[in-house]
């Protein structure tokens, strides 16, 4: 008898997913608890087992393809030689039932619907992409025509060849521009700004990729974020030399830890020191969140997304222990071998872009966290010291806070708090 695989919801956040792999094909027999396919839902690429034996006759879904949970991916028998003609496959439609037009008309008479927050819901306005131009010739821009002439024969031969008629001198009636004229161009100018290629694309030309479930889920989260969410923003400068020093010292003994594991570190013990930004806000409930334990969570650019694994009590952990747990979480976030527990949740963020040259950049809170630090590259410098002025080295650290959690005076005394700690980086080795 044929029997359904449907996509299964293989996160608490799943909607959607897109098969990644079949690692079975169709007519092959499939054990219960054996490998089927991987799924790249909205936080990583998970591996899926058979739940029961049979035949794959049918592949519903593709590799790339796309699906929600419970729509159906495949047809199963449980004999070989059983025929699935006419076998409807039981499951969601991957189409959402189409809304009456009376009720699309009482919609619209409607008043503003009001989101639990008790302010008007945002309705994304449409921004889509312009057609491209479907009549346009490309010319080089010229002022010939305000300066001197040139033949029609030189301004075809000009455009076919990629000259700019500017940079040609004249050998014809007044200084006219004639098509011999253009064999001698560059080799009369003082400057020449050399011979280019025509384009082929036409302008406003592009090509449009569907989201993937995981850049869905972060767009999604960071627009709910930022349209929600009163963010404000306080900026340090911190004085890395002492950080540079140490960190080249323990290199010369064979440790390496980078300067997000002090960023980290210093701010799990700032945390520790002002709980109230240690917190967060349930917006289904109006509460703030304080959190009694600090798990900071780490931003990670993986293909595709951005996930946030998560150091768990990490003011407990020394600079060393931080680091290696960083490490290994980023290795199994990019490979999408994350488990829920390992991301979902955390109390605060760190987010780095300083080892792609960032000098400084203002993060989007991850809710329901009231905070998430910002973090810049080390950068030269002139600083003055004793009243003269001497190379130094600095680094940019900007709070983003939830301002219905976070007053600016408390932001203020982490931030500055965070700076003691990364300046005097010896006291993060205890």
């Amino acid at each position: 008898m044929p029997f359904t695989v449907t996509m299964p919801k293989l996160s608490p956040t799943m909607e959607e997913g897109t098969i990644a792999k079949w690692h079975k094909k169709e007519g092959d027999k499939v054990e219960s608890g054996a490998l089927l396919l991987e799924v790249a839902t909205d936080k990583a690429t998970v591996e899926y087992n058979a739940l029961d034996e049979g035949y794959l006759k049918k592949i519903l879904v593709n590799e790339g393809g796309h699906a929600v949970v419970n729509q159906p991916i495949a047809v199963f028998t449980a004999s070989a030689n059983e025929n699935i003609e006419g076998y409807q496959p039981e499951g969601v439609s991957p189409e959402a039932p189409k809304e009456p037009t009376a009720a699309k008309e009482e919609k619209k008479e409607r008043a503003p619907e009001t989101s639990k927050q008790g302010a008007p819901s945002l309705q994304q306005p449409a921004f889509v992409p312009e057609p491209p131009l479907e009549k346009y010739d490309f010319e080089f821009p010229t002022e010939i025509s305000a300066r001197k002439a040139a033949s029609p024969l030189a301004k075809k031969l000009a455009k076919e060849k990629g000259v700019d008629l500017s940079t040609v001198k004249g050998t014809g009636p007044h200084g006219r521009v004639v098509s011999r004229d253009l064999d001698l161009a560059q080799p009369d100018q003082i400057v020449a700004f050399g011979r280019q290629d025509l384009p082929t694309a036409i302008p406003g030309t592009f090509e449009e990729v569907p989201l993937t479930p995981m850049r869905k889920a972060v767009g999604a989260r960071l627009q709910q974020s930022k349209s929600y969410i009163p963010h404000f923003y306080v900026r340090q400068e911190i004085d890395a030399e002492p950080l540079f020093a140490l960190r080249e010292q323990l290199k010369e003994a064979n440790v390496k830890v980078s300067v997000n594991d002090f960023v980290v570190r210093a701010s799990a013990l700032a945390l520790r020191a002002h709980p109230g930004v240690n917190s967060g806000f349930n917006s289904v409930n109006q509460s703030i969140i304080y959190f009694k334990t600090i798990d900071i969570s780490v931003a990670v650019s993986v293909e595709g997304g951005l996930i946030t694994p998560i150091i768990r009590h990490a003011d407990f952990k020394n600079l060393g222990q931080i680091s290696v747990e960083v490490k290994e979480l980023a290795q199994r976030a990019k490979a999408g071998k994350l488990d829920p527990q390992e991301y979902k949740g955390g109390s605060f963020t760190v987010s780095n872009l300083g080892m792609f040259g960032v000098t400084e950049f203002a993060a989007i809170i991850n809710p329901p966290q009231a905070a998430i630090l910002a973090v810049g590259g080390i950068e030269e410098c002139v600083r003055m010291k004793n009243g003269k002025a001497a190379a130094g080295k600095r680094m940019i650290l900007t709070l983003s806070a939830d301002h219905r959690v976070i007053d600016g005076a408390e932001a203020a005394k982490f931030l500055k708090t965070v700076q003691k700690y990364l300046e005097s980086p010896a006291i993060l080795l205890i």
